[in-house]
């Protein structure tokens, strides 16, 4: 089980939908984020692309050096830039991070973004190209490491003697991640990644999907990895999460949620319309669990103005932590999650949830032992109790948990 967060390079605030309790999402943003999550340990930082966003490698480039084992989620266009190229800026920076990326391959959108790209091949033939894009780069990457050329005649892409003279740190090449919900989706990752990812569906959907790409991956001889994108509302019970999540919506106007979801209409994207199917566009400002929360703790109301992931889990510490160990037995590796705002959420997260997760993965997750006190010193002289707070407030066993820090020191 590998934990990663995300880095909000569209943005970030502590309310949907609005400028309100917005923050600005600049490089020291960006550099807080990362360093937070490094210090928790989470695996890795996932960060978007699109033109919403900043460009994801160079917000990864101008944060690896604050961070010491973070990995970076990295997103790739196919179809772009040249394949010969990418291979050469993934290689440098895998180099310069010392084998810390990871490849995130984004083939779809929104059609006008793309035809704004210059990309104006119909969804089939996209599909088609980031084919051939991804075993022309791979075969430039792998060749790297033995400084062998590579020649390749394809129907959208053709290269002649390509060569890459400094190879990646990671062999044959950074892990590769693909999240689709089409059939051609599920034919390339099956063919040629490695970590199939699904946006947050419910269970039995998501069993459905991992089923058939692990089936198809299987007869071509392969054997895959898979996760799990997620946003995530977590509190101490189970009535102030809820609180959190309809706090989260509160300056949200019915207005902007029909623009919103006329634009994700008009996507080719079969993850985007399986999004939106999940909650139709329905909002209830004095309920918002009605018709939003589409299995036990998943709750579709992010995705009611947010494009991609657009489902969070809500609930307390051991609501949240089962429902990823329900996703984990489907087979997933992978949970990317995050949370507004993304700086304390990532804090929150690794505190409540890391310590009720297996005990194997707390110990990857825990930090280098560190002794001495936990928490403020209390009247400059007392060390401060874990258990003290929950047996005054009758709070859940998860929140007198120690800190990820505490628990690594015991």
């Amino acid at each position: 089980m590998k934990m990663l967060w995300f880095i909000p390079t569209h943005g970030d605030s502590r309310y949907l939908g609005t400028s309100h309790g917005a923050r600005v999402a600049d490089l020291n943003y960006f550099k807080q984020v990362a360093i937070a999550a490094d210090t928790m340990g989470y695996e890795g930082v996932l960060i978007p692309t699109g033109r919403s966003c900043e460009d994801p490698w160079t917000v990864a480039s101008s944060v690896m050096g604050f961070t010491q084992r973070l990995k970076f989620l990295v997103a790739l266009r196919p179809g772009l830039i040249t394949p010969s190229q990418y291979a050469r800026i993934a290689a440098t920076f895998d180099r310069l991070s010392g084998g810390r990326l990871l490849i995130n391959l984004v083939t779809g959108g929104d059609q006008a973004e793309l035809e704004g790209d210059g990309q104006f091949l119909p969804h089939g033939e996209r599909y088609a190209q980031a084919s051939e894009f991804m075993q022309l780069w791979r075969d430039i990457m792998a060749k790297s490491h033995t400084g062998e050329s590579h020649d390749f005649d394809g129907k959208h892409l053709q290269v002649k003697g390509a060569r890459l003279l400094y190879p990646p740190v990671q062999r044959p090449y950074p892990p590769l991640f693909f999240g689709g919900s089409s059939a051609e989706a599920h034919e390339l990752v099956a063919q040629q990644m490695d970590t199939y990812l699904t946006w947050g569906e419910p269970p039995a959907a998501v069993a459905e999907k991992v089923e058939g790409v692990r089936r198809r991956a299987a007869e071509l001889g392969r054997t895959l990895s898979y996760g799990i994108r997620l946003h995530v509302i977590v509190r101490e019970t189970e009535e102030a999460a809820w609180a959190a999540a309809a706090d989260l919506v509160s300056y949200l106007d019915p207005e902007v949620v029909a623009r919103a979801q006329s634009t994700f209409a008009k996507m080719d994207s079969e993850g985007q319309r399986r999004m939106a199917a999940l909650h139709a566009g329905k909002y209830n400002p004095e309920n918002i669990r009605e018709g939003l929360e589409v299995s036990p703790n998943l709750w579709a109301g992010v995705g009611l103005v947010r494009g991609g992931a657009g489902t969070a889990l809500v609930g307390n510490p051991q609501q949240v932590a089962d429902r990823i160990k329900e996703y984990a037995a489907l087979g997933l590796d992978y949970f990317i999650m995050s949370g507004y705002p993304h700086l304390e959420e990532a804090y929150r997260f690794a505190e409540l949830v890391f310590p009720l997760l297996p005990l194997s993965v707390r110990e990857r997750l825990g930090q280098p032992s560190l002794t001495g006190p936990f928490g403020e010193i209390v009247a400059n002289n007392h060390v401060p109790s874990a258990n003290s707070a929950a047996n005054s407030t009758g709070k859940t066993a998860a929140a007198s948990e120690p800190s990820v820090l505490a628990r690594a020191a015991s």
